[in-house]
């Protein structure tokens, strides 16, 4: 961890656990590029009931923090004001500290999926699946808002994720239908395919992916690549993991902390690359 003496600007990523995140080495890396030799970037391991006292313990040399689980809803009472962005599904995995003390929470999850997709070239399809209904299922759904043309079929475990489900589409203005998950295979034949699922959830439909597959858009990026991104991949379908969204939300963090206009893409996903293949022991 880095000494703080050494820094005029922190930021960090807050989390439990958070042991295993990436977010350090993808905005070291950043910084690296930047040249922003006074900035660093820490890890600290926060549940709910501590966050509150560690947002009170920041100094002024503290400029963002980034936030995983389960701190994306908990942070919102403890905020000034909180981007359109965010409120849409109610999680904000971004907190900008301003030099006047204030605090500003944003959602780069679902600009960063709408990036990812971009970048592959998907930028409308016709339908669209996705596979669960967690917090990442909602900032799925955001990001489609502006890419789906038409019906996303959800695919969840109970009538209360599919109740919540169809209304997120509602107030996001996605047209949202849902099926039970047992009937997941039938995802696949979308054009555009986000699965949001825990690992091992998906492994059993990797036999079912269709012979000419489109777009599958896995969050998962450890172990990588994930059985069904195996497959699909194996089929020549485009195939973007959860290490794509890692790094383009990242990219819009380190903007938005920084003041840079623009942050290394490549440099962040080589470094991002590098750490995992290190953890698998290639």
């Amino acid at each position: 961890m880095s000494d703080p003496r050494e820094h005029r600007h922190r930021a960090a990523v807050l989390g439990s656990p958070i042991a295993h995140s990436l977010s350090p080495v993808l905005h070291r890396a950043a910084y690296a590029e930047l040249g922003l030799g006074e900035w660093a970037y820490d890890r600290f391991e926060v549940d709910e009931a501590a966050l509150p006292g560690f947002l009170d313990g920041l100094d002024g040399t503290w400029a963002g923090l980034s936030l995983t689980m389960p701190l994306k809803r908990a942070v919102i009472p403890l905020l000034d004001a909180v981007s359109d962005t965010a409120a849409s599904v109610e999680a904000v995995n971004t907190v900008v500290l301003t030099d006047d003390g204030r605090r500003f929470g944003d959602n780069t999850d679902i600009p960063g999926i709408a990036a990812a997709l971009r970048e592959r070239g998907v930028e409308r399809v016709g339908s669209a699946a996705v596979l669960g209904a967690g917090a990442t299922a909602s900032s799925a759904l955001a990001a489609l808002a502006g890419i789906c043309a038409g019906e996303v079929t959800v695919y969840v475990r109970s009538a209360a994720r599919a109740a919540e489900m169809r209304a997120w589409g509602e107030r996001l203005g996605v047209a949202v239908t849902t099926a039970d998950f047992s009937r997941a295979a039938r995802a696949l034949t979308a054009p555009l395919v986000v699965a949001t699922t825990p690992a091992g959830a998906t492994d059993g439909l990797a036999e079912a992916v269709p012979s000419r597959p489109g777009t599958l858009f896995d969050v998962l990026y450890e172990p990588w690549p994930t059985p069904l991104a195996a497959a699909w991949s194996a089929r020549g379908g485009a195939v973007l993991g959860g290490l794509d969204l890692l790094v383009h939300q990242a990219v819009l963090q380190v903007e938005r902390m920084t003041g840079a206009p623009t942050a290394p893409l490549a440099a962040m996903r080589a470094a991002g690359e590098a750490a995992l293949a290190a953890r698998a022991g290639h």
